[in-house]
């Protein structure tokens, strides 16, 4: 038999099971896989991996000899796990086979969906090396929160088919373990491909904050240029503000036009002298 139940109304799945297997399972908090005596209960968090903002909404499956019966935490996860479900002949397809297609159709299409976040991460990666007008640190922080989310995700599924695949149980024909197997080893290459991502972002990250490094170093480099170049423009008028009276410049007729063209001398040398030496 199979049957999808919310959280909320669980309550309607007590008919269908035995009051104790219903008492336990109603009170639980599994995160995992738990093999228990006659039955197996499946919990894993699932969110929209198209839609990185979306949220996160706990699954429940419960397997036993004959049953199938999956507790959604709300709508969006009932949604899903019917649209899958809805496409079987549960009436006639083994519970344990149902257990395989479900997860299958879960994973369907999320290689192609790694595929796009890495051309995706190299655009980004290619616009922050160019100085393109990109929100780096928006970006990054984006990237790293949504491929540490799918690593979670899929660090729990691979998790989960390796301990339901031990068919403590006997629950699984077979077939079924066998089928399941491929699926847990699928997990692990895309658990392995989230970690390459996260490579890549952290490559990114280690590029913006040299650009900015050496962002930082110009503006110095240019604060310096301009302190040496008014230094001796300022050594002039401290020099000349000295309260003396026997100073022969101030009292001669091209003194003022002498210390301007001076001024201006020392600032024209200045730049040469920098722009030859290549610091602008």
């Amino acid at each position: 038999m199979y049957k999808v139940f919310k959280f909320k109304n669980m309550s309607q799945a007590a008919p269908y099971m035995d009051a104790q297997v219903f008492d336990y399972i109603n009170g639980c908090e599994s995160e995992s896989f738990e093999g228990l005596s006659g039955f197996d209960l499946i919990a894993f968090d699932f969110f929209d991996k198209t839609a990185p903002e979306s949220s996160e909404e706990k699954i429940m499956a419960y397997l036993d000899k004959e049953d199938l019966f999956f507790f959604c935490e709300d709508d969006m996860s009932a949604r899903r796990v019917a649209d899958i479900m809805q496409r079987q002949d549960t009436a006639n397809t083994p519970h344990d086979r149902l257990l395989y297609e479900f997860f299958s159709k879960l994973l369907k299409g999320d290689g192609a969906n790694l595929d796009r976040i890495e051309e995706d991460l190299n655009d980004e990666e290619e616009t922050i090396m160019s100085g393109g007008d990109i929100s780096a640190d928006e970006v990054i922080t984006a990237r790293r929160k949504e491929l540490l989310r799918l690593k979670r995700y899929y660090g729990q599924l691979s998790g989960i088919f390796d301990d339901i695949c031990t068919n403590d149980n006997g629950l699984l024909s077979d077939t079924a373990v066998r089928l399941l197997t491929v699926l847990g080893t699928r997990c692990e290459r895309y658990y392995n491909e989230v970690c390459s991502l996260q490579e890549i972002v952290d490559r990114m990250r280690e590029a913006y904050q040299s650009q900015l490094e050496i962002k930082q170093n110009e503006l110095m480099k240019l604060f310096t240029v301009v302190t040496v170049i008014f230094l001796p423009l300022t050594l002039l008028v401290g020099w000349y503000g000295m309260n003396f009276t026997s100073m022969p410049e101030i009292h001669w007729r091209f003194g003022y036009l002498a210390v301007i063209a001076v001024s201006i001398a020392t600032v024209i040398f200045l730049i040469w002298y920098f722009k030859r030496k290549k610091w602008f």
